[in-house]
């Protein structure tokens, strides 16, 4: 997996010191999943949604979201076109392979619900008509974290069509020395170049769907996703699309490591950082201050895992 190194590589010329988060980002695009971006403003989220877009020679559109953008902003809309007499339907800035959310929590329940027809099915309805998105097609949405200024919690079913959420976090002291030297003669941003076509990048993702899962691997997956629903430290456990995604991104990360299979060992790499964000922990674990990845990580060590032959 050459290109997957190189496409790595060119985003490093602008987030530097960030290598796990960046190779999570890339498992989830091959998985076709759709990425959120949990962080304080300013450690490049922006910045590398657009370098991965550059790296992969796709289109990118960024909304800035705000409590007055509109879903049809969004969506697009139809306009009467007086020529013809008929309504002529204006794309809106969703139909893009790459979708930079910015900011989504600050937006309102129902411009952020303009985001949920094309996250599940690839494609956006407008007066009765559906338009189907440019494929490949990602969205990389960002949040504050909650209680920043003008923010409100995104509801469980977009939370649920997100297969990941990550935080960059600060740079490391050095990293952040380094990021400023690099921009001393210009920003790093030009210097990426595009290793892949859109093409060959539907070819990696079908690569993913073709690796083979066990019917034992398949049993393993479900019974941790059961585990999520029975501990009594959590009220709402994962959904059936959370085991979905959780298989996609076990396939991804098998075909990352050289494999046209899947292992248990490629099933614990994703379960935690799949399943957290989907989780609505009870009272008593807010309070006794027990993580969403703590409670996953128990329950990946009392759910026996198969042996393969």
């Amino acid at each position: 997996m050459g290109a997957v190194s190189q496409i790595v590589g060119e985003v490093k010329k602008v987030i530097v010191g960030k290598d796990r988060v960046l190779l999570w980002v890339l498992t989830t695009i091959l998985a076709k999943g759709h990425i959120l971006l949990e962080d304080i403003p300013g450690v490049g989220k922006t910045t590398m949604a657009l370098a991965f877009s550059k790296a992969l020679g796709l289109d990118y559109g960024r909304v800035q979201f705000t409590p007055d953008v509109l879903p049809s902003d969004i969506t697009g809309y139809s306009v009467y076109q007086k020529e013809t007499g008929k309504m002529v339907y204006q794309p809106g800035a969703v139909l893009t392979n790459v979708f930079l959310a910015d900011e989504l929590n600050r937006a309102t329940s129902r411009t952020q619900s303009a985001l949920l027809e094309a996250m599940e099915e690839g494609q956006v309805t407008v007066d009765g008509q559906s338009h189907a998105l440019p494929q490949p097609f990602f969205v990389i949405a960002t949040q504050n974290p909650t209680g920043a200024s003008g923010t409100q919690l995104l509801p469980d079913s977009q939370m649920d069509r997100f297969a990941i959420r990550l935080s960059i976090g600060y740079p490391a002291p050095d990293d952040e020395r380094d990021m400023v030297l690099k921009r001393q003669h210009g920003n790093p941003l030009e210097q990426v170049q595009q290793v892949i076509t859109r093409q060959e990048l539907i070819a990696l993702q079908k690569q993913v769907e073709d690796v083979y899962i066990k019917p034992q691997v398949v049993e393993y997956m479900v019974s941790l996703v059961a585990a999520t629903r029975k501990d009594p430290m959590i009220l709402r456990g994962a959904s059936p699309r959370a085991t979905l995604s959780m298989a996609s991104m076990a396939k991804a990360m098998a075909l990352l490591k050289g494999r046209d299979y899947v292992t248990p060992d490629d099933v614990q790499t994703v379960f935690p950082d799949v399943i957290a964000h989907r989780l609505l922990l009870a009272p008593e674990a807010e309070a006794r201050r027990i993580t969403e990845k703590k409670l996953l990580q128990e329950i990946l060590k009392k759910t026996p895992a198969p042996h393969l032959r």
